[in-house]
């Protein structure tokens, strides 16, 4: 006989995007009248919002669940997210003390699953393929009182081949101008100065609605006009579908941050066709300059993933020029791992764990070596800076600059969740060190 729910205990791993999710899904849980609590022991109910994007994810959650599930078991168990969309039913083998699984599509049933447990006693599963728009995105509950995520488009149609992304959230669905416009004013009027729009591509939002006449720029327009709405920041991007309206939309418009991550993964294109890519080096090339050339100053991320089946060490070399010569302020660098029912897995993964290793630390002392000469470059220049809380230390103030640069300077807490002006005087690694400017001085 399990005990009435009053407390619930959530961990999230993952992307942006499961972050979000578990807002929605903790919003949905005060509104049912439960507490949230920090310590697993103290829980009615466990929830695991989990990533399935990696192996290492996936054995890290079965492990801290398998650990749980050995106790002595008080609590209701659930799974969540992209995890429990690529195994399904294979969990419940796996951990049998789970009492629920439910898919990254179907988070808005959250409180139906719950009422259908504590009524049968059986384990329940919800995992559609297919997203419906009828997720109450207004009932999240953030942390941060200053920054929030937004969802725009959820899934992905393009089908990389090394990516489990388009199975474990399905295809694309874009989400209605009106209720994104609606979402971000509420957020502008309960103090919310930046808003980080969300989608698996959100370049692609739009797109798979014919009769919409808008698309992501046209969305940036609409939501510049909100009064208040000092920053909007976007993330992920497919490099097929960075356009150039948007580009000239990041120059024009004054909250639109001057920062687009914008994935190369490889720069072979023999690798790239075989990671189903569909672009070319010398075309994503091509838009990087172009968008250099619109946005003079913007700031660059990238994802690159090393060691790819059959990547021979030319190839590598390819890649290892490319982000040399582009120079990114962000880099995601990952050697390859198969992920189970995505394409790649049926390749063999010919290249050894020695090779990977050398591939990904050669790129990641190149990304540190340009980190280091940009924040040189940084010295003397005054940045915008969103204080966002005090430093660990408690002796300096942190926030980021529009381009995500991290940057800590002296200055009292009141200053927390507003914009600063900020001359950099040095570094430490990568976060710039500065001083505050007093407005008297901004000319």
């Amino acid at each position: 006989m399990k005990r009435p729910l009053n407390t619930f205990f959530m961990r999230t791993y993952g992307c942006q995007m499961n972050e979000l999710d578990s807002e929605i899904m903790v919003g949905l849980l005060e509104k049912r009248g439960l507490k949230r609590v920090m310590e697993e022991e103290s829980a009615d109910l466990l929830l695991f919002n989990t990533c399935s994007i990696r192996d290492l994810a996936e054995r890290k959650v079965m492990g801290k669940i398998g650990k749980i599930s050995s106790k002595e078991k008080k609590a209701l168990i659930g799974v969540t997210g992209c995890m429990a969309m690529a195994k399904k039913e294979t969990l419940f083998r796996k951990l049998p003390h789970i009492d629920f699984i439910l898919g990254t599509n179907n988070i808005s049933e959250l409180n139906l699953v719950l009422d259908e447990v504590l009524e049968t006693g059986r384990q329940t599963i919800r995992t559609d393929n297919q997203f419906e728009e009828n997720l109450d995105y207004l009932v999240a509950k953030r942390d941060d009182p200053y920054k929030a995520y937004v969802s725009i488009i959820r899934g992905c149609d393009k089908f990389c081949t090394y990516c489990v992304v388009p199975y474990t959230r399905g295809q694309e669905v874009s989400r209605p101008l009106e209720s994104i416009v609606e979402e971000c004013k509420l957020l502008v009027s309960q103090g919310y100065k930046e808003i980080t729009l969300l989608g698996q591509n959100v370049n692609s939002y739009g797109k798979d609605e014919p009769t919409w006449n808008h698309r992501f720029h046209d969305l940036l327009y609409h939501l510049d006009k909100i009064p208040g709405l000092s920053r909007i920041r976007f993330m992920t991007s497919h490099p097929v579908d960075i356009t150039v309206d948007l580009m000239q939309a990041i120059r024009d418009l004054p909250s639109v941050c001057e920062f687009v991550h914008f994935p190369m993964q490889a720069g072979s294109n023999r690798i790239l066709k075989k990671m189903h890519r569909i672009y070319t080096i010398e075309e994503y090339l091509e838009k990087v300059a172009l968008l250099k050339q619109i946005v003079p100053g913007v700031s660059l991320g990238t994802d690159i993933i090393v060691g790819f089946p059959t990547e021979t060490d030319a190839e590598f070399e390819e890649t290892y020029k490319w982000v040399k010569e582009v120079g990114y302020s962000v880099a995601f660098i990952y050697a390859y791992s198969a992920r189970k029912g995505t394409p790649a897995f049926r390749w063999k993964d010919d290249i050894s764990e020695e090779v990977k290793d050398e591939r990904l630390h050669r790129l990641l002392s190149l990304h540190q070596e340009f980190s280091l000469e940009e924040s040189k470059q940084m010295l003397g220049k005054h940045v915008e800076v969103l204080v966002e809380a005090v430093t660990k230390d408690e002796t300096h103030l942190k926030g980021r600059t529009r381009c995500w640069k991290k940057v800590i300077f002296e200055g009292p807490r009141h200053l927390i969740g507003s914009l600063q002006q900020v001359k950099v005087t040095g570094f430490s690694h990568q976060t710039l060190v500065g001083e505050r400017i007093s407005p008297l001085a901004i000319h």
